[in-house]
């Protein structure tokens, strides 16, 4: 296997070939100055200044005109008519038509940013980003090794690009239903098996960080991949702050991937379904770059969204000058964690990530609460948190709640901790404990039937709806992700098995799961391939 045996020096230099300029913490006191200097400025933002300045009469799409006149009234009270003013349409003189326009600058400021060769502007979110680089990922080859934990978009994406996968398990810690990520050693391990298989990998996908905040070694998965002869895509959708404060993890731009998906409004400040898409440096990125350009005009609008590429700008900005707001934010989370563990009744999960031999880091500005203790689930607390105090957590599972801070901010989280304590003593949470008193453990993953055909032909074969029973031994049209933890139990193109079935059937009677992709909520039917 190539991760135990390559020659370092053979790995060294498919990875820093082009390699990523350095972070700003490796810069002089002269150089940082100057790079926060040339990141104070918004181009793009600034371009659209400009020209709802000159206070255009708008003969053009969108039909509000730019105006609160006649029946744009409405829409401007709620929005504000300097949000219509701003809500220009593509390819104008002085914005984004023509060549070095402010667009090209602002995107060459986030490449810097992110220690990127070249970055794209994504206006349908981190899911597009991940559809454009399965079809990119296809134009290195019809075999893709992909982590199996993988966001339904990029499930998309292997349908529309028509990749037979392989796939990497991640680690997953079943007491909390989360899934994490993948080792070098395990990667090596699984793109070995897929050669020996006649499938070497065009490509590898990987997940980092996970929802719950662990972070995988990316330098170290970039290595095998590209000993492997293989560019390395890394899903960072939730990590698109890192890099930014020397106590979060780095870019994974700077630590060899050639790809990186980047859901900035998650963490980053940009609106909701702005993300960027980030080309590395190397040899095996430059063989992606073609289709990734390729793929990113199929899969944008025509119609793109001015603000959303404006707030993507200014959120740049606002990231790379903004060290030390994200130094409070990381001191807030930590000092959440502080109050966490200081009561009996709470935990933090990440506190454990080192029981995992994937976690090299941490997110710190995510804090995944551990509340098994407390008698009741992630799921009732979070729901009861938003009826009684309109307190949203991101996210739960049946033993964990994840909070989310955003760079920059810094939310009272002593009044966090009075509403989870108040939520968990209330009699309602007595009522729930004793209703679930009896509730049993899911049972194990089960492990994926054979693929019998590709998931695209799975996917596009005449189907027909079985009972469950009748299932057994038949090819999935659907792809079925039970929650916990989320992880595709069966894809299309594979045979359903008699532990698939059970394994489902107990996540969908369970008061706290639920399977995503399911004909219906008790998986009573499956949608299989007709058979000839």
């Amino acid at each position: 296997m190539l991760y135990a045996d390559a020659a370092p020096t053979e790995v060294a230099h498919l990875v820093h070939s082009g390699a990523a300029p350095a972070a700003a913490t490796d810069q002089t006191p002269a150089e940082r100055a100057e790079r926060l200097r040339r990141h104070e400025a918004t181009p793009y933002a600034d371009a659209l200044d400009r020209y709802i300045a000159r206070t255009p009469v708008q003969l053009m799409v969108p039909g509000h005109g730019g105006t609160d006149l006649g029946i744009a009234e409405r829409l401007a009270a709620f929005l504000g008519e300097r949000a219509l003013r701003l809500d220009i349409p593509m390819l104008l003189e002085g914005v984004d038509l023509e060549a070095h326009s402010p667009l090209d600058e602002a995107l060459d400021l986030a490449a810097d940013a992110w220690g990127a060769k070249r970055t794209w502007f994504l206006t349908n979110g981190a899911s597009q980003a991940n559809r454009t680089a399965a079809l990119a990922a296809r134009g290195l080859g019809e075999h893709v090794l992909a982590q199996r934990s993988a966001h339904s978009s990029f499930s998309d994406g292997v349908l529309l690009a028509g990749i037979t996968p392989s796939y990497v398990f991640p680690t997953v810690d079943a007491a909390h239903g989360m899934a994490h990520g993948v080792s070098p050693a395990a990667l090596d391990e699984a793109l070995t098996a897929a050669a020996r298989a006649g499938r070497p990998a065009a490509a590898v996908y990987i997940i980092s960080p996970s929802y719950f905040g662990s972070v995988s070694d990316v330098r170290g998965l970039a290595d095998v991949a590209h000993a492997h002869g293989a560019p390395l895509i890394v899903d960072g959708a939730w990590g698109p702050h890192f890099g930014f404060h020397p106590e979060l993890p780095e870019s994974p731009a700077r630590l060899g991937a050639d790809l990186v998906i980047s859901s900035t409004h998650k963490l980053a400040g940009s609106l909701t379904q702005s993300a960027m898409l980030h080309l590395g440096h190397g040899p095996l990125a430059a063989k992606l770059e073609p289709f990734v350009e390729r793929a990113f005009g199929m899969t944008s609008s025509t119609s793109t969204s001015a603000i959303l590429r404006a707030s993507l700008d200014i959120a740049r900005s606002a990231l790379v000058t903004g060290e030390d707001a994200i130094g409070r934010s990381i001191e807030v989370a930590q000092h959440f964690r502080e109050l966490l563990r200081a009561d009996p009744r709470f935990d933090v999960v990440s506190d454990h990530f080192d029981r995992f031999p994937d976690i090299v880091e941490t997110d710190l500005l995510r804090v995944p609460i551990d509340v098994s203790a407390t008698g009741v689930s992630g799921h009732w607390l979070r729901n009861r948190l938003i009826e009684e105090d309109a307190l949203y957590f991101e996210m739960s599972t049946a033993t964990s709640l994840v909070a989310v801070i955003g760079a920059g901010k810094t939310p009272d989280v002593a009044a966090v901790l009075s509403a989870l304590i108040a939520a968990v003593d209330s009699e309602a949470a007595a009522v729930e404990r004793a209703a679930n008193a009896d509730a049993t453990d899911f049972p194990p993953l089960p492990a994926p039937g054979t693929q019998r055909l590709t998931p695209r032909g799975g996917f596009f074969g005449e189907t027909e709806l079985v009972p469950a029973a009748a299932a057994v031994g038949r090819v999935s049209a659907d792809t079925l992700a039970a929650y916990p933890p989320g992880i595709p139990n069966v894809m299309p193109g594979e045979e359903i098995t008699a532990e698939a079935v059970a394994f489902l059937h107990a996540v969908a009677a369970s008061p706290t799961g639920y399977v995503r992709g399911a004909v219906d909520t008790g998986v009573t039917q499956f949608r299989v391939v007709r058979q000839p």
